[in-house]
């Protein structure tokens, strides 16, 4: 079992392919439908989903996608279950499995995320639905005095407990710890919270038995807040990000895809290329976007069936541009000749 977790996880990051997510909750994508004034159906997710797999020559550019429990059970609009039609397509399906981020008892501002109660059944479930790999987000928040050690320990603690489980039913785990971008603070901030984090996060999942060599680790870029009055440059953000993973993430580990994080389309991928544009590093870095693939192809679609395909065009551009930024040639004027087009 272990050389199959092994080959899905290199798998995942070969070729300067990424994944896209697209696990959104039900709030997440109603909240994304109400931006285009579309009632969130079953019918109408459905719809949306295959939409975005049926994109004509996605697998060039993505090698997997993150499923969310509701759209592992769907099928496309010919009756295909959408693992079966992402797998025929050669991009492997994934779940998302935690149940999300709630109150962290004793730790006012900061989460803790739930789903572990009965996961190991569920796992077993979601592998005979043909996921071949597995997603759990925590959430870690900066702020006045946070994030705590408790906050993060407890966080790393269920993220490796997730892990084992997953590689015990030969799921490939994406161990995904945020720090979030929402403050107003700096650089070196995130940069600390993030060290924190990961540092903690490999020591229990080392703790925990956990095959480094058969997941992926799904981080934040080390990055400016939000509402930092000093926005770090894309070499900034290249140079911090590296600096953090060279001190707590393992070469072991086969693939690091960055999640977007709030970041614009257009800056996720120039900071992924900024990273790569750095030589070799002991891991593929690449990309595990939802948002940031997602929000021109939707705006684009806005719920008809007419627009099918200009929605397809859309994610087929913004796919394009971060496998160019996972090898190093992504520039800006391929952002402005998709908008010449």
């Amino acid at each position: 079992m272990a050389a199959d977790l092994h080959e899905t996880a290199r798998a995942l990051v070969a070729d300067d392919r990424g994944i896209l997510a697209a696990d959104e909750s039900s709030g997440t994508i109603e909240k994304r439908f109400d931006s285009i004034e579309l009632e969130s159906t079953e019918e109408n997710r459905r719809a949306y989903r295959d939409m975005l797999f049926t994109t004509p020559d996605l697998e060039q550019f993505v090698s997997g996608v993150i499923l969310f429990d509701e759209t592992i059970r769907q099928s496309s609009a010919d009756g295909t279950p959408f693992p079966q039609l992402l797998a025929g397509k050669g991009i492997i399906p994934g779940i998302k499995v935690d149940t999300g981020a709630k109150d962290l008892a004793g730790a006012p501002g900061e989460k803790v995320t739930e789903g572990l109660d009965g996961l190991r059944d569920r796992l077993e479930e979601y592998v005979g639905l043909g996921a071949r790999f597995a997603k759990w987000r925590a959430v870690i928040t900066i702020g006045d005095g946070i994030p705590t050690s408790y906050c993060i320990h407890t966080n790393a603690h269920a993220l490796a407990r997730y892990a084992a489980l997953c590689q015990e039913q030969g799921l490939v785990p994406i161990v995904e710890p945020e720090v979030l971008m929402d403050a107003d603070n700096d650089i070196e901030t995130c940069y600390q919270a993030t060290r924190r984090t990961l540092h903690a996060t490999f020591h229990e999942l080392h703790h925990q038995r956990v095959d480094l060599e058969g997941i992926l680790l799904k981080p934040n870029m080390v990055i400016s807040g939000k509402g930092s009055a000093t926005q770090a440059s894309a070499e900034e953000v290249a140079g911090w990000t590296l600096r953090c993973f060279h001190e707590t993430v393992p070469a072991a580990v086969p693939g690091i895809v960055f999640l977007s994080g709030g970041q614009s389309d257009e800056q996720a991928s120039e900071n992924l290329n900024a990273i790569n544009s750095r030589g070799p590093q002991p891991w593929a870095l690449s990309f595990s976007y939802g948002r940031a693939l997602q929000a021109p192809a939707l705006k684009a679609w806005a719920g008809s069936a007419d627009n099918v395909g200009a929605g397809q065009s859309f994610l087929a551009l913004r796919a394009r541009c971060n496998s160019a930024a996972v090898a190093g040639r992504y520039s800006a004027e391929m952002e402005e000749l998709a908008r010449s087009s």
